[in-house]
């Protein structure tokens, strides 16, 4: 075919189309899979925690309500690896390019997470799961401890490759034009994957309370296994509510401050501030009019922003106006409401716990059903609320793939097409779906049987 504007044209609307395709397989693969080690990483403290109040009081609710929510951790653990692995592949196949560049760097980290951290927690989650009874109660107590450790330490290292990537440090440049790791204490000290990891962590605590305290809800208010209710209750309210807390502060405020000095343009876009200056306001409710550069029928706090941000209420933040256009992040709506759903579901979060915890230390919470029913019904939002706060994360390092030095559009595999990207989405999607049906089942099989194995089947509701 002869080299025409019009089949240039062509040949680059194709490969703008191949890389969206590339994008959304990947974000898919991503989101679907990170459903489940936020519940391993959210559970895996409170487990400890469960067999610790078991060790020191001697009830045998707390042994049995960790290896209650052993067995869901063992079941979001294996989804867990069996969507995780699919997500190694596509950095070869649908990112060679990207794969090619900072190989050499994000290697270590990811290396790092398969060989130590998830063998450390794979192995010691099969002692915690079936050697209860050949081991020492402070033998079991410690395998628990070791899967936490492990859980924690392998979330850390995929914190460790992304933070590099918007916050690249401890590397230098090969003849080839590669990234190369110069210095390996740089890339996990990275100041930004250690805030990105605190409030990463924080948030997967509070998926693991709030769907430990759901379940306690559940139990009690339809009258079956109240005492293992109770338990997780307390424990799922007093642990929602300081990751809630600390969620905000201080981890959400030192990743803030990160996203102010490095990414000055990423939190322009994020607050749709369109124009700088002094005393910037913070916008709690409004739409981002794009084509106007404007935010239409906004309600704001004045200079709060500014406040916020370097603790001035006078203090000047840089709008999107300093930057030239092609450099603001390709989504700015989408970006603006995915982190306005994580901050407004992040408040309730904290009224919520706070409220629940109240009711706790009153001696009213067993027997509120009204809270019983909100706690209830709060399970899906930790995840909506997770998912929001990457979003965030992704969209707003974009157009970059490597912060500064490699475009999204220049990282994946010019020579797979969109068509077979789109083709193997669609076989994802399908696998997914039914991966995600097993694993509510398996779930509910579990909550239905209860911690000591008695089924909820045919039992008439309370009250």
């Amino acid at each position: 075919m002869r080299w025409s504007p019009h089949n240039a044209g062509l040949r680059i609307h194709t490969m703008d189309n191949a890389l969206l395709v590339h994008r959304l397989h990947f974000a898919f693969t991503i989101t679907f899979h990170y459903l489940f080690p936020q519940l391993t990483m959210g559970l895996a403290p409170l487990i400890v925690a469960l067999k610790t109040l078991g060790l020191r009081t001697g009830n045998r609710a707390y042994h049995d309500s960790a290896r209650f929510w052993g067995r869901i951790f063992g079941i979001s653990f294996v989804l867990g690896v069996v969507t995780g692995i699919p997500m190694e592949f596509q950095f070869g196949t649908n990112w060679s390019h990207f794969s090619r560049f900072a190989g050499g760097v994000i290697g270590q980290t990811l290396a790092m997470e398969g060989l130590f951290a998830f063998f450390l927690e794979s192995a010691f989650l099969g002692l915690f799961l079936y050697g209860e009874k050949r081991l020492t109660a402070r033998a079991h107590w410690w395998s628990a401890v070791a899967v936490f450790l492990g859980s924690w330490l392998s979330g850390f290292f995929i914190i460790a490759t992304d933070a590099w990537m918007q916050h690249p440090v401890g590397f230098e440049r090969a003849p080839d034009g590669s990234a190369q790791l110069s210095s390996f204490w740089e890339l996990v000290l990275n100041p930004w994957a250690w805030w990105q990891y605190a409030h990463n962590m924080s948030g997967a605590g509070i998926t693991g309370a709030f769907v430990m305290a759901s379940v306690g809800a559940f139990y009690l208010l339809w009258g079956r296994n109240a005492e293992h209710g109770r338990v997780f209750l307390k424990t799922g309210v007093i642990a929602a509510c300081l990751f809630s807390i600390f969620q905000l502060f201080p981890s959400g405020d030192g990743q803030g401050r990160m996203i102010a000095r490095y990414q000055p343009v990423t939190l322009a876009a994020m607050e749709a501030l369109f124009e700088g200056g002094p005393g910037a306001p913070l916008v709690l409710i409004g739409q981002p009019n794009i084509e106007e550069k404007k935010i239409d029928n906004p309600i704001q706090i004045p200079g709060a922003l500014a406040f916020l941000t370097y603790r001035r209420w006078g203090g000047a933040v840089t709008g999107l106006d300093s930057f030239p256009r092609d450099k603001w992040p390709q989504n700015i709506a989408l970006l603006y409401y995915s982190y306005h759903i994580m901050v407004g579901l992040g408040t309730i979060f904290i009224a919520t716990a706070v409220i629940a915890l109240f009711l706790l230390w009153r001696g009213k919470l067993f027997s509120a059903r009204w809270m019983l029913w909100i706690l209830l019904l709060s399970l899906p939002f930790p995840y909506i609320a997770n998912t929001a706060g990457w979003m965030t994360a992704e969209l707003g390092r974009q157009p970059w793939l490597v912060y500064n030095l490699m475009l999204t559009a220049d990282g994946y595999s010019k020579t797979v097409s969109a068509g077979n990207g789109m083709f193997t989405l669609l076989g994802f999607l399908g696998m997914y779906t039914v991966l995600g049906i097993m694993f509510l089942f398996l779930v509910w099989r579990e909550i239905e049987h209860g911690p000591l194995g008695q089924p909820l089947a045919g039992h008439a509701v309370a009250h």
